[in-house]
C-alpha cells in the first residue's frame, strides 16, 4: 500500500500527458526526509549539555535533521579525527581547535570553506583569526566561543579587608601590599612549577595593556615590532613584580595546587581565565568577583585577552552539505550564543551579538568586551609554527622571570633571538 499511491499518480501524469513521463520532483517528500548529522569533538565533558540543551533547540526548527554529537576523549582527538578524515569515514560536522591544528586538516582538504556561510557577518576579524587562512582570504570554521582573562578575588576577603578592586597597576600593587601585611592570606594564587601558568595567566594576561592588543600582536607578525621592544620588557618587569605576593614555595607549586589554595579560602586573588568559574563556583563557599588587568602608568585603553578556543566546521566529504551548512548558520544565531554561552559559564560566544548571562561572574568578564579592546594570545597565530616553539619559549622565560633566574632584559633577549632563528616576516 505504501507504493501504491505514487504509482498511481505516476500513470495518471503519463496518460495526461499523452503517454509521455515526465521526470516529476516531489519536493515535499525530500523536505520531509529525515537526514542524520553526526558532529566529532573532542568535548566529552560537553555530551549532557549538547544531548539535553543545544541539539533539541535546533530540532525545534529543523524537524528534519537530527544531530548527533559524538565525542573522543580528548587526548586522542586529533589522532581518531586524521584517521577518519584520511578514511572518509569522519562525521558531517567537525569541531575544531584553534590555529594551525585547524588550518593543517583545511590545507589537506578536509574541511570546507564557510566565508560565505550566512551569519558570517556577526563575528570580528579577531573572532576569526583562529580559523582563517593566513592570506586573511578564507574562514574555515565556525567561531564558537572564547576565554576571557583576568583577575578573580575572593570577594570576602575584600571586604574584610577594606579592600577596594584595582583599575591601574599601581592600585594592583597597593592592594596586594595591604593583603600580604595582613598576613592571613596568599595575596596571589599562583605557581610556577608548571610553568605554561606564568606565561598563560600572567604574560598573557598583562601582556595586552602594554602591547596595545592587536596593534602589537599584528606588529610582531609583521616583523614591525620585536620581544626586546620597551613594551614586551616593560610586562616582564611588571611580572617580576608578582613574586613577593606568592605563597612561600611557589616553585614547586602546580596547577591544581594554585586553585585549591583559591577555593579553600587562603589566597585572595586568583590571576585566571574564565575557563575557572564552573569548577570555582562549585569548589569556593565565599563570594566572587572578578577585574581586568589594571591598566599600567600612562595608558586609558584597556585591552583584554578574549581568546579564541572552540569552533565548528563542515567535512568537505559529508554526504549531506545542505543541512551540514543549515546547522552551521543555526550556530551562528544569537539563539545558539545564548544557549552556549549559559550551558558552559566562562566560555563566551565569539559572535558579535548581545548575549544574555545567567551566571553573574561569567557576566562580569563578559562585560569586559564593552569595556576593552579585545585581541588573543600573541603566541598562537603563525609564530609558534618552528623551533625552538615561541610559545614554550614565553612559558619558560616567564616562570624563569617570576622565579627571579631571569631578568626581563635577559627574557625578551631569549624570546626574540629564538623566534628569529626560524621566522621571517611575510607580508599578507
Amino acid at each position: 500500500m505504501t507504493r501504491a499511491r505514487p504509482l498511481l499518480l505516476l500513470a495518471a501524469m503519463v496518460l495526461l500527458l499523452g503517454g509521455t513521463a515526465i521526470p516529476v520532483q516531489l519536493f515535499s517528500a525530500q523536505a520531509a526526509e529525515q537526514v542524520t548529522l553526526t558532529i566529532e569533538s573532542w568535548r566529552n565533558d560537553d555530551l549532557p549539555i549538547w544531548q539535553d540543551t543545544i541539539l533539541p533547540a535546533f530540532t525545534k526548527h529543523y524537524a528534519n535533521i537530527k544531530a548527533v554529537f559524538a565525542p573522543t576523549a580528548p587526548t586522542e582527538y586529533n589522532a581518531a579525527l586524521n584517521t577518519k578524515l584520511t578514511g572518509a569515514t569522519a562525521g558531517d560536522l567537525i569541531t575544531c581547535r584553534p590555529f594551525d591544528q585547524s588550518l593543517g586538516l583545511y590545507k589537506q582538504g578536509f574541511l570546507a570553506p564557510v566565508t560565505d556561510l550566512p551569519g558570517m557577518t556577526n563575528f570580528s576579524s579577531v573572532a576569526k583569526s583562529a580559523w582563517i587562512t593566513d592570506d586573511g582570504k578564507t574562514v574555515f570554521c565556525v567561531p564558537m566561543a572564547s576565554v576571557i582573562h583576568g583577575f578573580i578575588y575572593n570577594a570576602d576577603v575584600f571586604k574584610q579587608l577594606g579592600l577596594t578592586v584595582p583599575k591601574t597597576e599601581a592600585e594592583f600593587f597597593q592592594v596586594l601590599e595591604k593583603i600580604k601585611k595582613d598576613g592571613r592570606y596568599v595575596p596571589l594564587a599562583m605557581g610556577s612549577a608548571e610553568q605554561w601558568e606564568a606565561a598563560t595567566m600572567g604574560f598573557q594576561n598583562i601582556g595586552p595593556n602594554y602591547w596595545k592588543g592587536e596593534e602589537g600582536r599584528q606588529a610582531l607578525i609583521q616583523g614591525k615590532a620585536k620581544f626586546t621592544d620597551p613594551a614586551y620588557v616593560a610586562v616582564w618587569k611588571s611580572l617580576a613584580k608578582w613574586r613577593p605576593y606568592l605563597a612561600s614555595g611557589f616553585e614547586a607549586q602546580k596547577y591544581p595546587d594554585s586553585q585549591n589554595l583559591f577555593t579553600l579560602g587562603k589566597a585572595a586573588i586568583y590571576p585566571a581565565g574564565s575557563w575557572e568559574i564552573s569548577l570555582f563556583n562549585q569548589q569556593a563557599k565565599f563570594k566572587m568577583g572578578a577585574f581586568p588587568p589594571p591598566l599600567p602608568a600612562g595608558s586609558s585603553t584597556c585591552y583584554i585577552s578574549d581568546h579564541t578556543d572552540i569552533a565548528t566546521g563542515m567535512s568537505s566529504k559529508t554526504r549531506h552539505p545542505a543541512e551540514a551548512r543549515t546547522f552551521l548558520g543555526w550556530m551562528t544565531t544569537p539563539e545558539f550564543a545564548t544557549l552556549y554561552s549559559n550551558a558552559l559559564p566562562g566560555f563566551f560566544s565569539l559572535s558579535n551579538q548581545k548575549v544574555a548571562l545567567k551566571d553573574s561572574l561569567a557576566q562580569t568578564f563578559l562585560s569586559w568586551r564593552g569595556l576593552c579592546k579585545s585581541t588573543i594570545r600573541n603566541s598562537y597565530q603563525i609564530l609558534s609554527r618552528g623551533e625552538p616553539n615561541l610559545e614554550n619559549e614565553l612559558w619558560r622565560v616567564s616562570a624563569g622571570v617570576l622565579s627571579g633566574k631571569l631578568t626581563p632584559e635577559d627574557a625578551a633577549a631569549q624570546v626574540q633571538s629564538g623566534l628569529e632563528k626560524w621566522y621571517k616576516p611575510q607580508p599578507k
